[in-house]
């Protein structure tokens, strides 16, 4: 936006407009590009998922963004614990941040949950083909998988339900701002209290 009572801009490119304007005649090439390189990759980690390894679900920093929800760094240890071993982890999929602290009990259920349901859709594929190990899928799993595209496991923020309520004639009447001014003369410390309470 223009600030004080200068000249409007009106620019003249004429001499060696090249340096300073931006041109921009390279991106659907580039957009092409990204997508043949986004292609070769899935094709290259199958058949795991396209998104990378599953992250945390996490409060965000600071209070302005502590109320919003997004993807962590990787699964705290004491997370790890009640599921999978920290070793094992890393192997099959999952981020691992073994600086994360646990600081509520109930983000640590989150993703202790979250842990259960990737648990409960895992395929495991063998490392060499018919040499199956312990922890493996079964044959069937393995011909039925499919790589997963896009984002795995999203996180979704649950909207709070509104509950509508009929207005009464005592709702009208009632006088919030009055009630709270008298709230709060009946909070402020009184100075000079004698034993019948404030001097007025």
């Amino acid at each position: 936006m223009v600030k004080h009572n200068n000249v409007v801009p009106n620019g003249h490119f004429k001499k060696h407009w090249q340096n300073y304007v931006k041109t921009w005649f390279n991106q659907p090439a580039r957009k092409t590009r990204r997508r043949i390189a986004r292609q070769k990759k899935a094709v290259k980690i199958f058949p795991r998922p396209t998104a990378g390894p599953l992250r945390p679900i996490v409060h965000g920093q600071t209070l302005k963004y502590n109320m919003k929800l997004r993807a962590g760094r990787g699964f705290s240890l004491e997370e790890l614990k009640q599921v999978f071993p920290k070793k094992l982890a890393p192997t099959i999929g999952i981020a691992v941040d073994h600086r994360r602290r646990n600081r509520s009990l109930e983000g640590l259920q989150t993703n202790v949950q979250r842990l259960k349901t990737y648990k409960a859709k895992l395929v495991v594929f063998p490392r060499r083909a018919r040499k199956f190990k312990a922890g493996d899928s079964a044959p069937e799993e393995l011909a039925t998988a499919t790589q997963v595209q896009g984002s795995y496991m999203p996180i979704v923020r649950e909207k709070p339900a509104v509950e509508l309520v009929k207005v009464t004639d005592e709702m009208k009447s009632f006088n919030a701002y009055a009630k709270l001014r008298v709230e709060r003369m009946n909070q402020r410390p009184c100075w000079g209290q004698n034993e019948e309470g404030c001097r007025g």
